[in-house]
């Protein structure tokens, strides 16, 4: 959800749910509860490689309200968990000898990215395809996962959803990032419509909660009308580095910054077609110079006031991620769980409602400490 995210994705463009469903929701889903919601970052993706069904389950073992993917169009348009355009570095693309022609160079900006992307290959494609760590220098006991588990769909996902869902008896919610919309409609796979097709072709959907994230604002304001207030849909606005555009205002000629809509009147825009904001946590209380937790920004109560949830992206336990406040000294890749509990808890006081975490497990317990 960073810049580089951002200039990954544009490499792979180169190379009606009733009010009755609402009762459903994890409580801090509406207004005026206390328990902020736990949503599993790709799943629990420091204990699995990420958007596996692995990921996802261990998640949902471990307590959160949410799992994520990450969802982007194949070749020939269907919504694939992916977070990465780029396959090689999350798959075993590279050992298939078949797809060998399909790679290729790609310069963005000055810079040559040699790789396989995902508009280049059908879904029936991508499923032969095994995933992998996509950061095994620091979350190496991960690699042991490597090569078990295929590529999923959204589709695959809701189904696997559904059945811990019904096993557990307790509602899971879903929460899909649509990366990138912008980019992909550019080539000719545009993603809101197949979107909200998957979504009502979907029993478990019509009343699981459901949270449609996205960094661009054309986006959202679309899926509002097709997903009203008061259902058990919710839109999060993504918020990206302040000196960035979002891609759709870019591509119509625009000139506003995500910096512009964490003020107080951009809040208020935001708040006009979506319920939650979601920044990285850093734009909620910054670093000090120190690498210290500074002072939480005024962001958080001018949402508020717009009548905005505030989520924030994403908790990581291990201690290279952490604040200098929560760090200890095992070393930089070492999990710290309870250094995350307590960044966690800092942010909880900040005003936080629910969060991203790479490690659900620990969020739970965060939540449940606080």
């Amino acid at each position: 959800m960073t810049d580089t995210d951002r200039r990954t994705v544009m490499m792979a463009a180169l190379a009606g749910v009733g009010v009755a469903a609402a009762a459903k929701l994890p409580a801090a889903r509406r207004p005026g509860s206390h328990a902020a919601l736990v949503i599993g970052h790709r799943g629990a993706c420091a204990l699995r490689p990420e958007h596996t069904l692995a990921s996802y389950a261990k998640a949902i073992a471990d307590g959160a309200d949410y799992i994520e993917p990450d969802l982007m169009p194949s070749k020939d348009g269907v919504l694939m968990a992916l977070h990465e355009p780029d396959l090689g570095k999350v798959s075993d693309i590279a050992s298939h000898p078949e797809f060998a022609d399909r790679r290729k160079v790609v310069t963005i900006g000055g810079q040559r990215v040699d790789g396989w992307f995902i508009n280049d290959f059908t879904f029936a494609e991508l499923k032969r395809l095994r995933l992998k760590e996509r950061i095994p220098d620091i979350r190496p006991a991960n690699t042991r996962y490597d090569g078990m588990f295929q590529m999923v769909s959204f589709d695959e996902i809701v189904d696997f959803v559904a059945a811990e869902a019904a096993t557990r008896g307790r509602p899971i919610g879903i929460a899909p990032e649509l990366k990138a919309p912008t980019i992909f409609a550019s080539i000719g796979l545009p993603v809101e419509d197949r979107f909200v097709a998957a979504v009502a072709a979907h029993r478990y959907l019509r009343d699981a909660p459901l949270i449609v994230q996205c960094f661009e604002i054309a986006t959202l304001e679309r899926l509002r009308g097709h997903f009203p207030r008061g259902g058990s849909v919710q839109l999060m606005q993504l918020i990206d580095d302040a000196p960035l555009v979002p891609l759709d205002v870019a591509a119509a000629g625009g000139t506003t910054r995500y910096g512009d809509m964490m003020t107080r009147q951009g809040l208020r825009r935001i708040a006009t077609y979506a319920d939650i904001l979601a920044p990285d946590i850093r734009a909620l209380i910054p670093l000090r110079a120190d690498g210290r937790l500074g002072t939480p920004t005024p962001a958080i109560g001018w949402a508020k006031e717009a009548g905005l949830l505030v989520g924030g992206y994403e908790f990581r336990p291990e201690n290279r991620f952490l604040a200098a406040d929560f760090k200890n000294g095992a070393g930089g890749d070492a999990r710290n769980p309870n250094g995350s509990i307590a960044e966690i808890h800092a942010y909880l006081r900040a005003g936080m409602d629910q969060f991203f975490t790479d490690d659900p497990g620990i969020g739970r317990q965060a939540v449940r400490t606080y």
